[in-house]
This record gives C-alpha cells, structure tokens and sequence, in this order.
C-alpha cells in the first residue's frame, strides 16, 4: 500500500434532480425509499416514447442569467449554473471574498453537449436553410458552456475544463478536483457534471440499442438495479456540484465539512466501444488503485454506492467485481439509480453528493425496487429503508460506454461542518421559474 495523497474536504454540495429541490431532499428522499421516477406528460410521452423518466424541476433562464445570454441556452447550462449556484452558497464562498478567483477553479462533466438545442435549430435549418439558424448556437448549447457560464457567473478565473466521458464523467470532474487541489494548482475546486438527455434523437437512440426499461407499467418500479426483473435503465436529467478545497483553506476560513475526499483511479478497459470487459478487470484496478490512493484496504470500506444501471450484463460484471475486490469483508452496497434513474454524465457526480452526505449522517441509502436480488448479483444489499453506519468509508464507482472506470473513496473529516441547518447559508431559488 502506497502512502495516502493528501485529502480534499467536500464543504458544498448542490443538486437539480428528479428528487428535492437540493441535495438535503434528495438524500432524505433517498433514505426514506422514495423514487423520483415518473411518467412523463403526454407531449413528452408522445414525443420520445419514454414511460419512465427522472425530470428535474424547470429552471427559467433568465433565473440564472441575464436576458441577452439566456438566448437558447440549453438546460444542461441552467441545471448546471443552478446546482453551482447552491454548491458555493452552501460551502459560503463569494468568490473574490472567500477564495482567490486565479485559485479557484471548475470543472463540469457533460456527455452530448446541447442536444435539444442542437435539435431545434437542425429543424429550423431544415426548414429555413442557413439563415434560420441562430448565432446564439454555439454559446447555448457546446459542452463546456456550463462550465464557462459557471466561471462567468462566479468570477473564476483560475483552471477551468470540461470533461465528456459519457457516463463517468461527472466522477472523473470530482477525480480532476482532488487532483488539482494535490498538485496546488488551486485551493477551491467547483465540480461535477450536468446533463440534459431528452432529444429525440437520443432517446431513440437508447431505444433501439434495447438499453431503456421496457414494459413498464408503474415508472416508481422501472429503474430495478442488481433485480432479477431489471430491464434497463430509466432515462433522467439534472446535475450535481461539490465544492472541494484544501484542508488549509477550509481552516483559513473556519469551516467544517461533510466530509474528505480521500482517493481516486481513473483506467480504461481499450476493450468496446460499448460493452464492458468480461472480467471486468478495468473496474477492478481502478477500485483498488482509488483504495490505495487513499492508504485503505479494502477491509476499511462500509459501504459502495454502485453504478448499476439495471442493465442485466453491466449489474452482473461490478457484483463480480465488487465481491472479488473486497472477498469475505462484504460492504453494504446500493445503487441509488432505483430512485434517481440514470443521470448519464451527471450520475457519477450526483452519487458523490449522496456518499458525502452518507459519511456525514452516518446514513446508507437503500436500493429501490431490489424486491428478487439476482442471484449472479449476490452482494450485501441495502433494501427497504437507510441504515445507520456511524463514520462510514464510502467508494463510489462510475462505469461508461468506451470503457471508462472511475472510483472515488469518501471518508469522514477530521473538521465537520455543524450539523444545524441554521449554519448554512440558504441557495439560490431559481427553481419552478422563481
């Protein structure tokens, strides 16, 4: 075991989700063994043949931006901004006041960019040819404009990127904020990813690759991680941000945390393009590489928040993974996307978010709808309601199409944050068009 890198503390956290307005709902949501899993009204039905999906509230654009700029900016940018928004207002930064703009920095995960704005202006170019596309294209719907309209809003000016690996890329932003915060290239990092999937084209897509729940008849039961009667995964929207800072500049400042982000593994199976090893070995050297980052073994880990899809051969290949990286140890387990569906680029961040609240409350969600475990998925479940793990050590892992593996390991800090409410500042309303 090498010796552990030094931690991040996690002081803010936001989400927009299909559960709760913020990340305080979503996890008490989760915890009680609600779904955010719906059926999607009749235009949306009609339109994409989706019976379940995870819808984020609305957000109005000029919420979080200035009229001119709102100009078809998509929603993975207003989701975005939104839960950054919520982010630093929970850690308390004003940046400029708390963090030094050229040391902060933000990195936001998004898979396919602006793909329903991209789809009305491809209609429009259909109709109208050139002239009916609009300038205020490129500026609303690339994939690195929530990560810049994020650093415009906020004034930083430190390091900035985008990362797009499809389903592990709101994980690999939280491994590039450690990472960044490690090699002193910044003290405040503004991470996770964002993603708005419902194009028609994409969910056409996820249709004909048979890779969506199908005959579904209650949305709350579609999303089915690690069960016997899993079809698919559920389609959802949203995104999720962590603010990361250093350990000095956490106590420069007098504040706690939820908790420290300890260790990350990022590897590649160079396998398919779209199925994962069979062996699963890319997953498995990423998760012990993220223990060792962390100076753990696997016997000190409590509990993992799975990527399981509810896919029948990707659940399959992380339990074999899972009970081959920990053997007899057995940590509690759960895949939250039975409540939540899959958030695609956003999942990897949104799941960070609930470890860290995880080890702060010392609460380990529940897998929904685990009403027949596979027996080829045989692992220490978490069903029907949260458990209670004082100071758990949580391992996230984050899987996508190109064979992309990330895992994250979360442990408690030395300096948590109170637990009142009362010590947090309030976020941002820029929900329901408020």
């Amino acid at each position: 075991m090498s010796e552990p890198g030094t931690p991040a503390v996690v002081t803010g956290v936001g989400t927009v989700s299909c559960l709760g307005e913020d990340a305080a709902g979503l996890f008490d949501a989760l915890c009680e063994g609600r779904s955010g899993v719906t059926r999607p009204p009749e235009d949306m039905l009609a339109a994409l043949r989706l019976d379940a999906a995870g819808l984020a509230p609305p957000i109005s654009p000029t919420s979080v931006l200035r009229p001119a700029e709102a100009r078809l900016a998509d929603r993975f940018v207003l989701m975005g901004i939104a839960a950054a928004d919520q982010a630093l207002a929970d850690a308390g930064i004003t940046v400029g006041e708390d963090s030094d703009p050229e040391r902060t920095a933000v990195v936001i995960a998004n898979s396919s960019g602006g793909l329903m704005t991209f789809e009305q202006q491809a209609l429009r170019c259909a109709e109208r040819g050139r002239a009916g596309v609009s300038p205020y294209l490129l500026p609303g719907e690339l994939p690195n404009m929530a990560t810049a309209r994020v650093a415009i809003r906020h004034g930083i000016r430190g390091h900035s990127s985008t990362i797009s690996t499809a389903c592990s890329g709101g994980a690999q932003a939280v491994a590039e904020g450690l990472r960044l915060i490690r090699e002193n290239r910044a003290d405040v990092v503004v991470c996770g990813g964002s993603e708005a999937p419902f194009s028609s084209t994409m969910v056409s897509a996820f249709h004909n690759a048979r890779a969506l729940a199908a005959s579904v008849e209650d949305p709350t039961a579609a999303s089915r991680p690690f069960d016997t009667d899993r079809t698919g995964f559920v389609l959802s929207e949203g995104a999720a941000v962590l603010v990361l800072e250093s350990p000095e500049h956490a106590r420069s400042r007098g504040v706690g945390g939820y908790c420290d982000i300890m260790g990350w593994s990022v590897t590649t199976d160079a396998y398919h393009a779209t199925a994962p090893r069979p062996d699963g070995a890319g997953a498995e050297v990423a998760m012990r590489r993220a223990l060792d980052d962390a100076g753990l073994d696997p016997g000190s880990v409590d509990y993992v928040n799975a990527h399981a899809t509810a896919t029948k051969a990707g659940d399959v290949a992380e339990a074999n993974v899972l009970r081959r990286v920990f053997g007899e140890r057995r940590p509690r387990v759960s895949s939250t996307k039975g409540a939540t569906g899959h958030l695609l680029a956003a999942a990897g961040a949104l799941e960070a978010v609930i470890c860290a609240l995880a080890v702060d409350q010392g609460r380990l969600p529940p897998t929904l709808n685990l009403d027949r475990p596979d027996p080829d998925c045989g692992l220490n479940h978490v069903v029907g309601g949260a458990e209670i793990r004082r100071d758990p050590v949580a391992v996230s892992n984050s899987f996508a199409f190109g064979g992309h593996n990330v895992s994250l390991v979360f442990g408690p800090t030395e300096n948590r944050r109170p637990r009142s409410e009362t010590d947090r500042a309030p976020a941002p309303s820029v929900l329901n068009g408020a």
